[in-house]
């Protein structure tokens, strides 16, 4: 470690006793309860724990992150110099101190709070304080540009700030007034466009024509801030919708409802293209938007919402962002299947196979038959294979074998017909993945036994599966082979 404060604490044992006590900056405490790690990957060292069981973490080298025992965690500075003015000159028993202080109230509950706490345990707290300050050769920054700095680095403990549990993969919790808004972050763009073309700016116009993200942006902000003098431009966003060769229908059913709703039967032919037939006039047009506008709400409203905005960010390429956004929902979802299996494909889909991982086996728990077993089992191996976990991908291609009876007693219903539809063909596929996979690591043993249970498979599901897996198979065959296989792969 070269940060120069930290290297004073420990080159002068005088300072280092007087941070730890009473500052609760204690450089020998440099360890934490548990295991974790930042969502963003980013590098996260131990530099000193209070008598709490606390630990203040350099993360990526520069910004300094608590997280308590009980499991929060938070951005307190953007340098260990930061952290320490913080620590000493507005010290944890300082309580009562708010956003909406002067320097001069400040300063007042400041004093009083000292004067307890020398009273209480900390009758040198004035020496100590000048001693810290002096060694350190700490700033006499006005208290309250110290506490707003303080604050602004809460505010930004999200996304690049997030800690995990590194054994179960959950995050810290964060005080709801300092936790990241995804919908105010991904509707920034959106929400200035939106008010440049409700200017007329002609280069908005063209930039909302061209970009289907932008555009997606500016109909979300329209639909937050509903204009009566917005049908116009809502006309052409629904026009660019349309014009848009795209799979993507959200949007466009959303101008739709957007222009829908204001009952113009001049806009019968257009609305009448963006539904299919579905509004053709302003009746049918107002009956059909408010329906839609129906399905917006409900007991799943909150989650359907945050997932648009996850969409959207990933869209724009805020994948932090969107990272963030899902493991505090997976966090905060209950024995759910329908949230759970969202929730594992939205993580997948941004290559965070770890948390995806943990939402498919809580997921995988929740299958009542057979059939839905080994649908969500091969599902769990293909995440657990990709997330760098070959044993555990094993152990869920056992629970699909088992699920398809493959070995045991056969499935009933549906499942019985595992081998001749779709599924059969995704186990196998799986099988032969992972076979792959642990040759290429050096995995032999797991190799070898995966690929016989690969043999068996392929040999029971329809010929048209299995020969559609025949590269994949032939590829796996070598490299088992190759990783000592007994006998050569044919």
């Amino acid at each position: 470690m070269t940060d120069r404060f930290l290297e004073l604490l420990r080159a002068r044992p005088d300072l280092a006793e007087a941070a730890a006590f009473p500052f609760n900056f204690d450089v020998s405490r440099a360890s934490h309860v548990e295991d974790v790690h930042l969502a963003s990957g980013a590098s996260l060292e131990p530099i000193a724990g209070d008598d709490t069981g606390g630990t203040f973490f350099l993360c990526g080298g520069t910004a300094v992150l608590y997280a308590s025992s009980e499991g929060d965690a938070v951005l307190i500075a953007d340098s260990v110099g930061e952290a320490l003015e913080m620590q000493i000159r507005l010290p944890e028993w300082c309580e009562g101190v708010t956003t909406d202080l002067d320097e001069e109230q400040l300063r007042a509950v400041v004093r009083v709070c000292d004067e307890e706490a020398k009273e209480e345990f900390a009758p040198e707290l004035d020496e100590q304080r000048a001693l810290l300050i002096t060694g350190l050769g700490l700033p006499e920054r006005p208290l309250a540009e110290l506490f707003a700095m303080a604050e602004s680095a809460a505010g930004r403990t999200e996304p690049d700030h997030l800690l995990l549990n590194s054994a179960e993969l959950c995050a810290y919790r964060l005080h709801a007034s300092y936790r990241m808004c995804l919908r105010d972050v991904v509707l920034e763009p959106g929400r200035g466009t939106l008010e440049r073309l409700r200017a007329g700016d002609p280069e908005a116009r063209a930039a909302v024509a061209a970009d289907a993200v932008l555009r997606a942006g500016v109909l979300r902000a329209a639909q937050l801030d509903r204009r009566d003098g917005d049908l116009p431009l809502l006309r052409l966003l629904l026009a660019d919708e349309c014009a848009e060769r795209s799979e993507r229908f959200e949007e466009r059913r959303l101008a739709a409802v957007l222009v829908a709703l204001h009952g113009r039967e001049a806009d019968g032919p257009l609305l009448g293209a963006a539904t299919a037939g579905e509004a053709t006039d302003s009746e049918s047009a107002t009956r059909w938007a408010r329906a839609e506008e129906a399905k917006r709400t409900g007991p799943d409203a909150a989650l359907r919402n945050e997932l648009t905005w996850v969409e959207l960010a990933f869209r724009q390429g805020r994948i932090r962002h969107a990272r963030v956004a899902l493991i505090r929902l997976l966090d905060d979802t209950g024995p759910h299947a329908t949230r759970l299996r969202e929730l594992s494909r939205a993580l997948e889909r941004i290559g965070d196979h770890a948390q995806a991982a943990r939402a498919q086996f809580n997921l995988l728990s929740l299958q009542d038959t057979a059939w839905d077993r080994a649908s969500e089992a091969y599902v769990l191996a293909r995440l657990e294979r990709r997330k760098g976990d070959l044993p555990a991908a094993g152990r869920a291609l056992e629970r699909a074998r088992a699920a398809i009876g493959l070995g045991g007693t056969a499935p009933e219903g549906e499942a019985s017909q595992w081998h001749r539809r779709g599924l059969g063909r995704h186990i196998t596929e799986q099988h032969l993945e992972l076979a792959l996979a642990a040759a290429e690591s050096g995995d032999a043993d797991l190799a070898r036994a995966t690929m016989a249970h690969a043999r068996v498979l392929l040999n029971t599901i329809g010929k048209e599966s299995a020969k559609a897996l025949g590269r994949l198979s032939t590829q796996a065959k070598w490299a088992v082979a190759g990783a000592g296989e007994p006998g050569a792969a044919r």
